[in-house]
Order: structure tokens, then sequence, then C-alpha cells
């Protein structure tokens, strides 16, 4: 069978932009709209309309919240639901909450009046106060992917965020940085909350202290990611190595580095949250945690097919684990 992840490979375009076509809930321009209706063409996808399905009592769709940005890991995500909703025989609507709040409420709300039989949502900073009340006054199930909330009983899927990147910051300790600084997340993020907490841990389990100028919020984005290695280089005792905590800030400590003229691994070793496909393409390989971002997606939709069968079942949280890359960025030789 063949799924939306095909169509937008073959089209050139986006999941999103995929669904928006077929579901109708953004306009897209022409000619992208002809290139991904050619696409469904020629590789035979097959798309059973709202009406027809509700016409049988059951619309057989699901929708999908999160942010719409490029980074790998989301793309990565969306073809885990998107492969796992195509196997069970379901549509897939995605809605963009530009990780934000007021949006993202706005987006669910949209996904709701298309009559969903579930939702799997990765929420932005906020959605307690605007999209969760929106959630339980509506009979819909669904799941919260990535950014577990440990507070709340229903079901969740993301990966051990703490546990990993403690495993990254003890390496760096163990071949002797003491001075390590963190460009984290943005604050709010459950994701951001567990790699600062495993950031911390692996200082307490080597008895060092946190330098709280260390730590500089990277706003989860490349530019943020930038800035936040300046403010790390302009220290008066500046780190000796630095782990970014996403890959689009990443992205941002590198170039940073680059227009510092700062050299890797030899002026200062790098380590980051989240692997690339061409991690070690770069020269020294990047030090990466790999998530297993298809596998979390597809674990979302197995969980929110349970909670649509089986509503009294109780929640679930999983812990996927993450592996960790082993390359020269680290100023060690990659493990093999």
């Amino acid at each position: 069978m063949v799924t939306m992840t095909e169509v937008a490979h073959a089209a050139g375009v986006s999941v999103s932009t995929v669904s928006h076509v077929v579901n109708g809930t953004r306009l897209v321009a022409p000619t992208t709209r002809e290139r991904v209706l050619r696409a469904m063409r020629v590789l035979g996808y097959q798309h059973h309309p709202i009406a027809r399905s509700l016409a049988a009592g059951s619309n057989q769709t699901i929708g999908l919240a999160l942010t719409a940005a490029s980074n790998p890991y989301w793309v990565e995500l969306v073809q885990g639901i998107d492969g796992e909703a195509t196997r069970a025989g379901l549509n897939l609507i995605i809605v963009d909450t530009r990780d934000e709040a007021r949006h993202e409420a706005a987006a669910v709300a949209n996904l709701l009046a298309h009559h969903i039989e579930g939702l799997v949502i990765a929420p932005a900073d906020g959605w307690r106060d605007l999209t969760l009340p929106m959630l339980r006054d509506h009979p819909v199930p669904y799941v919260v992917v990535d950014r577990i909330d440990a507070d709340l009983r229903v079901d969740q899927v993301g990966v051990e965020n703490e546990a990993s990147t403690a495993a990254v910051v003890d390496h760096l300790i163990s071949v002797g940085h003491r001075r390590i600084g963190l460009v984290a997340g943005i604050p709010g993020l459950s994701t951001s909350a567990e790699r600062l907490r495993g950031y911390h841990l692996a200082h307490q389990r080597a008895d060092l202290a946190v330098d709280p100028a260390l730590v500089v919020d990277g706003a989860s984005t490349s530019e943020g990611g930038r800035r936040a290695t300046f403010a790390l280089l302009d220290l008066p005792d500046p780190p000796t190595a630095v782990f970014a905590a996403n890959n689009d800030m990443t992205i941002g400590t590198l170039a940073a580095l680059k227009a510092a003229g700062i050299k890797v691994p030899r002026d200062l070793a790098v380590a980051a949250f989240d692997d690339f496909a061409w991690a070690d393409l770069f020269s020294p390989g990047l030090t990466t945690v790999a998530q297993p971002s298809t596998a979390i997606g597809a674990r979302a939709v197995q969980l929110l097919l349970r909670r649509m069968h089986d509503p009294d079942a109780p929640p679930q949280t999983v812990r996927l684990p993450a592996e960790i890359m082993h390359r020269e960025s680290c100023g060690c030789s990659p493990k093999t």
C-alpha cells in the first residue's frame, strides 16, 4: 500500500503538504498541488474521502499535530506515524502547531472539526492551558509523542532523554573535560528538561559542580544554537567541550565554531543530541545520540490503536532507548 511519505518523496514536497492536498485542510499552490496529484496517480495512492467513510459510520482518520520544522527528527517521526497508520488502514491529517500554544490549540480544533477518531500530538509549551482542556472535553483518544509529561496519566511514547544525555556527558568527563557547555532547548519542553537533568546527572556522578554560565538557552533552533555557542566562547573561562541538545542547534553550534576559527576537536570537543544521516561525513565525524525516531512514530500509532479499541485500558508510557554514536568530534577514535 502506497503511503503519504512515498507520495511526498516522489513529488518533492513534505508529508504535511501531501496531507493538505488530500484532506483539503489548507490551500496549496496550484503547481505544487498538481505535482502531488501527479505523484498520487503514478504511484496509485488510494485515499478514502471522509464523507464516504462517515456514511459507513467511521471516518478511519487520525490526526497528527506537531511542529512542521524541517528538523530531520520530525521528518522521520512523521514517516513512522504515516507508515503505521497506512498499515492499519487509517488516513492521516497533519497540522502544523508551529510549536506555539495558541496556534496548536487552533490546529487541534481544526482536526476535531474533521471528526478524527484519534490524535497523535507532540505538545508545545503551554499546551496544558489550551489544548489539553479541549481534548478532555472531546471523547477523542490521543497519544503524546516525543514530549512526555510525567505528571499526566495518558498514553505517551518518547526516547530515554535523561539517560542518553548523561551517557554522552559521562564520556566527555571520562576523557578529561571539566567545563562542558550545554546548548539547551526551549525552556518548558519536557525534552529540554530531561536533557538538562541528564547533563546535571553526569556531573553529579563525577562529583563535579555545574557552572550555571555553561548552560545557555539555544531556543531549539540553528540561530539560537549559534548565539548560544558564541556566548559560551565569550566566557572568561570558556568550555573545552560543548553538547548541543538537538540537531538544529548543532548546526548553529558548528556554524559559530567555524566563524570563530575553532577547530573540532583540536580546540573544542563537540557532541550532540539527534543523529544526522550525514553525521559521519563531517570531518571529524560527529558524536551524537541517535533517536529511533521512526520507531517512536510507529509505536505512537500502536498505542493510539490500542486506546481506540479499548478506551478503559490503563495508560502506558513507553521510553525507547537511544544509541550513542561515538565518532571523532569528541576527541576520541570512533567505536565500531
